[in-house]
């Protein structure tokens, strides 16, 4: 039967050809909702990520010219810092990402929001599946479906479609691409999205290495998007096909009724204007008020952050999951070397190959002190090789030597019990502020009990080399549990303080300042 004569059958024509019994319950359709909603925000906000840095790899070393595919002209130069990993990102419009704009901080934010939601809503839609029986719907129980769903392709390929006798409620075609979906598809994002964590990499690094590691695990994220988002197109557009009356009746109604087809479609059409308009007001309204919804997104999952990844330490440089062997020819870099105009007095001390730079470490300690390269050499040192992770999706696998934070704070005395946070600052400076004031010094803060874990050092060394000013000489904070922006470079000071409210904007950081990421760096 040919699509264009069954497009002129009218709908009671095609609802006496096969008496259909299925009703879709009420659980089913609302689920189904709101998994169109949230996959629309995922695949916006995930497009947003993915300008960041627009190039996936199988392997962590990221190594220019072994991407498998890249959505961008620009070629990379072999010299590390030539071109920075700010240099591609892109800015895209609202219309096509959330929020758009290159607010990947915020990006990332909506992802997570809509990520947990989805989790939920797919929990609920399983557990109504199996509590009902109704999993016989997606489930194949004989190998007879794959010769059905073959001579359905077949079908669809002529350009023809399926009698809707074949349809109870879906054909062996359509039950194929469900089960793919739910069974599928959907765990294989669960699976990897945590990969995309430091945290996760930095206490189970044995967990990015089932998946062949971060980079391969983000490759296979994006598959899944795209696995997505090309069902989503086909989806929708052959409930607009095939069956429409009987398919939109039942997504609206639960049953097929010839009595509201109109209603039905009106229904449906109009939904789906409102949802797209709503995907898009989301971009606008974050674009608008950026500081209330960057408060807004990041506390809502600051709960379920709290009882996961804020409990993970890195066990990088006690377990060893990385060798000589892993360490990147090319590491990327987001930033460039403070200049004169930045800061004349880094650049008189890294003239001086820094003999006299001094790390001033105050704040809320019984005795705060200043200590020279040497002086820090002489306290302890701590060689380790871990995995950088950028939050705008590369890595980088590096050997860096320095001190302990802790072996520091224990040279200045008692910590006031109140200090709760410790606030490195940089000779570097920020790149833009929230509210387009004069450029302030970079700074950042971490938890106390974060900067006093085994992996926190200052790095002063490099792959067994002096830090170079392009990775941050003369020192640069290393926590491995951590995205890269918490990881200052550059520093010049530590101070320990109350809270992180009690400085700069009040947001823990340069880069949540003005780049609306999160004061916890974990995911």
């Amino acid at each position: 039967m040919s699509l264009l004569p069954l497009a002129a059958q009218t709908a009671n024509d095609v609802a006496q050809q096969c008496a259909d019994t299925e009703i879709f319950p009420l659980w089913l359709r609302v689920t189904h909702f709101i998994n169109f909603l949230l996959m629309g925000v995922l695949i916006r906000s995930g497009i947003e990520v993915i300008a960041s840095h627009p190039r996936f790899y199988f392997k962590d070393q990221c190594e220019p010219g072994s991407e498998w595919i890249r959505f961008t002209k620009d070629k990379v130069p072999l010299e590390e810092g030539a071109f920075t990993a700010r240099d591609d990102q892109r800015d895209l419009s609202p219309l096509l990402s959330l929020p758009g704009r290159a607010k990947i901080g915020l990006g990332r934010a909506w992802h997570g929001v809509a990520t947990s939601f989805w989790l939920l809503n797919g929990v609920i839609y399983v557990a109504f599946l199996v509590g009902t029986g109704a999993w016989h719907r997606l489930v194949p129980t004989t190998w007879q479906i794959l010769p059905d769903a073959w001579d359905s392709l077949l079908t669809y390929a002529h350009l023809r479609t399926p009698s809707l006798c074949d349809f109870t409620p879906y054909d062996s075609l359509q039950q194929l691409g469900y089960f793919f979906i739910v069974f599928i598809a959907a765990p294989l994002m669960i699976v990897t999205g945590p990969v995309m964590s430091p945290a996760v990499v930095g206490r189970f690094p044995w967990y990015a290495k089932m998946f062949g590691g971060r980079q391969a695990a983000r490759s296979l994220h994006l598959i899944g998007m795209f696995i997505y988002l090309g069902f989503a197109i086909v989806h929708v557009g052959l409930v607009f096909i095939v069956h429409a009356p009987h398919n939109l009746t039942h997504i609206v109604f639960g049953y097929y009724d010839p009595n509201r087809v109109g209603q039905a479609y009106v229904t449906v059409i109009g939904t789906i204007l409102v949802v797209v308009a709503l995907w898009i007001a989301m971009s606008y309204w974050t674009l608008t008020d950026t500081r209330r919804s960057q408060r807004i997104l990041w506390d809502a999952t600051r709960g379920i952050r709290h009882l996961t990844v804020d409990r993970f330490s890195s066990q990088q440089a006690t377990k060893k999951p990385w060798t000589e062997k892993d360490i990147s020819k090319f590491h990327w870099v987001n930033t460039r070397t403070p200049s004169r105009e930045e800061s004349p007095e880094y650049q008189e001390l890294a003239a001086n190959d820094f003999a006299d730079f001094r790390l001033e470490v105050g704040g809320m300690v019984s005795a705060p002190a200043s200590f020279s390269l040497a002086e820090l050499k002489a306290i302890s040192s701590q060689s380790q090789i871990t995995m950088h992770t950028c939050m705008q999706g590369w890595t980088g696998i590096a050997k860096w030597t320095g001190i302990r934070v802790r072996d520091l704070l224990a040279q200045v005395g008692q910590i006031d019990p109140e200090a709760g946070w410790v606030m490195f600052e940089s000779f570097g400076m920020a790149q833009s502020m929230h509210d387009g004031r004069p450029v302030e010094p970079y700074y950042t803060c971490l938890p106390l009990d974060m900067a006093l874990e085994d992996d926190t050092i200052l790095a002063w060394g490099r792959n067994d080399a002096p830090l170079s000013g392009m990775f941050g000489a003369p020192l640069r904070l290393r926590c491995e549990t951590s995205h890269g922006y918490k990881m200052i470079k550059w520093v010049r000071s530590v101070t320990l303080i109350r809270h992180y409210s009690e400085v700069g904007d009040g947001m823990g950081g340069t880069r949540e300042d003005s780049g609306y990421q999160d004061v916890n760096a974990r995911i």
